[in-house]
């Protein structure tokens, strides 16, 4: 008799993409009651006179299609346009500690924020101040610290190049470089790992270059997911007969077949397009094993072409003239021995052999990776392996070939170009200089994880958050929780109440601001911001839509009025000039960044315009002027993977959800509908441990340095196709079993993806 499965899981066994999402919008849009608007607002969206998407940071093509959305990201849209209000009203019938039990989805499904907000801890309510008082106590409580470096400024990627810039602005002018922001968890391997290999933080490929590749690896992510519109890209691939190589964990829906919404034969015969042409699980945390392993075949190949009298099979041309540690990358791959390759990986030879053959085979190779990649306590060691696989080839400045990092946020990629980091260098300083006359410090400030622990410890007392939910982004949420709650000041910049805004301080205040869709109208009259994606494409977003109330501010009109009631006329910086014309923030940016020659005149023509990238040039801006093969030694990224009872986990996003906003309680493509609090296991690992699917367990994380194990108690597990030895959990809820030190110590990134943890049948 075939046990029943648990409530919520079923088999979905239709392609990605298809009529499944055109459902799927429909829905989106009924529920946020944005029925009459919402498909003209859909239409609007990543065209070059409307919005950029508030989503994923997937470029836009150059002939841009009659609707040029996808399922995630009109979710996105309607969440931001939705016709509901959490207004003064709504807080006066809802204590804090009231909403705190609700759930993530349930706070941010109340609706647009209408005016600004402090909480009072009398009633424990959320009521409504002007905004001249909520600027003055910004002001007063920023002015009390002893330093400046007391208080923390977060910058979520949904931020525009001109918000970005001018909150920098004012951070810097107070007198700190204490930045943490959403990178910092996501790409930040990426950042500071590319720069040491090939010069430059950034993806080297455009869109086009897609269309000249003639293969394409793709490691750690979930496209159908986390950047839908690129499964227009891997469609069309796909079709022209490009092999599209896979390693990831789970066998994503997307990965596998796909049917584009924008195919009308697709659509008509209900058929699809397989997309992976062989797809490797790999376990987690065995990404550098996989390319480890397949680097030695391709040496070990490349070693018996010279001796049977060929000329090798690598790229030797360029490696000599473009490239240096070659040797020391060769002596280690070859000194790594298979059967620790294949325990670490968890794949065969024939999965190396295989994908050795399409790399030495392809004249144009372009490598995609996402957070399955960086978010490991090796993220940044792992990305340089990516740059080394692509060397080897020559596959940098060539077109239809180099590395793709998947950004998550529309803008995440853009922040960090205009001067969101913290760890400023001296062009920026010299720049800062330029424009604004005076020069800002130049000493390293916080990152994410850093700035969390100084909230923590008592050493930062203040809090200023351009967007997001940086608590609930945030591993052990146990102390970090705790931690902000201790805060003297917390300021939140937001389209609607998330988690964060609860965790309240002596003074929290929330400042609503314009969306993306909403029209932004200052004294010259309509503006436009700009945003870059994922491959250094600048260009303008205009939004259309009445905002929801005519209190709100945009996010540069909300940074200026903070930064004059806290800094006054100091430096002369001329705020009101700034935010009455957006032109003259790009003007600024322009000064400061060089590559951004002719911002305001290069920025209005259809589609933007690219920045430099040295290394899709060849133009290596590196110490020494080359390419760098960079040596990863070994394998094993954490001693405590040697208990056999340890698990890795890692931690996903359902595809009703985008980072931590949770649109819906479903994960369509994995076959669990209304639910999140599962764990999805392989066969093997079940029955090992006395298990069946569907039984309660609890997940416990594994110490690391002083902090203290923490549990998930009564999951149901879930029998998954994973490779043994993997489990999955959804983000954010698995955060609390990951310690805020177990991170990559090179990039500061947590390491939500590769999490050891024991499991165990819940007593309850």
């Amino acid at each position: 008799m075939t046990r029943k499965r648990p409530d919520g899981i079923d088999e979905y066994d239709a392609p990605a993409g298809g009529w499944g999402a055109l459902k799927a919008v429909a829905a989106t849009l009924k529920q946020q009651q944005v029925m009459t608007q919402g498909p003209l607002t859909l239409l609007k969206a990543n065209q070059p006179d409307g919005f950029d998407c508030p989503g994923c940071a997937w470029p836009d093509p150059n002939h841009t299609s009659a609707f040029e959305f996808c399922e995630n990201g009109a979710k996105a849209i309607t969440w931001e346009s939705t016709s509901k209000r959490a207004g003064p009203e709504f807080f006066a019938d809802h204590t804090v500690a009231e909403l705190w039990g609700w759930t993530d989805h349930k706070l941010e499904d109340t609706g647009r924020l209408t005016a600004p907000l402090i909480h009072d801890p009398v009633s424990d309510k959320f009521t409504a101040i002007t905004w001249e008082e909520a600027f003055a106590r910004v002001g007063a409580g920023l002015q009390r610290l002893k330093s400046p470096d007391e208080a923390e400024f977060y910058t979520s990627g949904r931020a525009s190049n001109e918000a970005a810039f001018m909150f920098q602005l004012f951070v810097r002018a107070y007198g700190t470089n204490n930045f943490p922001d959403c990178s910092n968890m996501c790409h930040e391997a990426t950042s500071v790992g590319l720069p040491k290999s090939i010069g430059v933080g950034k993806g080297t490929v455009s869109l086009e270059d897609f269309d000249h590749a003639d293969a394409i690896l793709s490691i750690g992510h979930n496209p159908g997911t986390n950047h839908p519109r690129m499964m227009t890209t891997l469609h069309d691939a796909a079709r022209r007969g490009v092999p599209i190589v896979v390693f990831n964990p789970l066998k994503e829906r997307a990965l596998e077949r796909f049917a584009a919404p924008q195919d009308p034969i697709e659509m008509a015969t209900f058929r699809s397009t397989p997309i992976a042409s062989a797809y490797h699980q790999v376990k987690a945390g065995g990404d550098l094993a996989a390319l480890k392993g397949i680097m030695k075949v391709i040496l070990e190949r490349d070693a018996a072409s010279f001796e049977m009298g060929g000329h090798g099979l690598l790229a030797w041309d360029f490696i000599k003239a473009h490239t240096v540690g070659f040797e020391e990358l060769k002596r280690d791959i070859l000194g790594t021995e298979w059967d620790q390759i294949y325990r670490k990986s968890g794949l065969k030879k024939a999965a190396f052999e295989s994908t050795a053959d399409v790399v030495l085979t392809s004249k144009r190779l372009i490598i995609c990776y996402g957070m399955g990649v960086t978010q490991h306590s090796i993220g940044t060691q792992v990305v340089q392996q990516l740059a080394n696989l692509l060397l080897l080839g020559g596959h940098m400045g060539r077109e239809g070939a180099g590395i793709c990092p998947l950004r998550g946020h529309s803008n995440v990629q853009g922040d960090r170009t205009v001067g969101i980091t913290e760890i400023p260098n001296a062009a920026l300083i010299d720049g800062m200089e330029r424009a604004f006359g005076f020069r800002p410090r130049q000493d390293k400030g916080h990152n994410a994880v850093e700035a969390i622990e100084a909230i923590i410890e008592g050493r930062s007392k203040a809090l200023v958050c351009l967007g997001g939910n940086l608590a609930v982004a945030m591993s052990d949420p146990e102390v970090t929780f705790a931690g902000m709650r201790k805060l003297d000041l917390a300021v939140h910049l937001a389209t609607k109440l998330n988690r964060s805004h609860l965790l309240t301080a002596k003074t929290t205040i929330i400042l609503p601001v314009l969306g993306r869709t909403d029209q932004d109208v200052q004294a010259s009259g309509v503006q436009s911001v700009t945003v870059e994606d994922s491959m250094s494409m600048v260009h303008a977003s205009r939004g259309f839509l009445q905002p929801p109330s005519d209190q709100l501010k945009s996010e540069p009109a909300v940074i200026a009025g903070m930064a004059k009631a806290t800094l006054g006329t100091r430096y002369g910086i001329d705020w009101d000039g700034l935010i009455a014309n957006y032109d003259r923030i790009r003007d600024k940016i322009e000064i400061v960044f060089p590559d951004f020659s002719d911002f305001n005149k290069r920025v209005r023509k259809p589609g933007g315009f690219r920045l430099y990238v040295p290394a899709a040039f060849r133009d290596w801006h590196t110490e020494n002027g080359k390419a760098n093969f960079l040596v990863a030694g070994g394998l094993e990224e954490d001693v405590r993977l040697d208990d056999p009872e340890v698990l890795i986990l890692t931690t996903l996003r359902s595809h009703g959800q985008y980072n931590t906003t949770v649109y819906n309680m479903d994960d369509r493509y994995r076959g669990v509908f209304g639910r999140r609090d599962v764990i999805f296991m392989s066969e093997e690992d079940l029955r090992s441990r006395g298990l069946v699917d569907g039984d309660k367990i609890d997940i416990t994380g594994v110490k690391v340095g002083e902090s203290q194990p923490q549990t998930v108690a009564a999951f149901t597990a879930i029998r998954y196709d994973i490779p043994v030895g993997t489990i999955a959990g959804y983000y954010p809820e698995m955060n609390r079993v990951i310690a805020l030190a177990d991170l990559d110590a090179t990039s500061g990134t947590p390491a939500y993806k590769g999490v050891p943890v024991k499991i165990a049948k819940s007593a309850a």
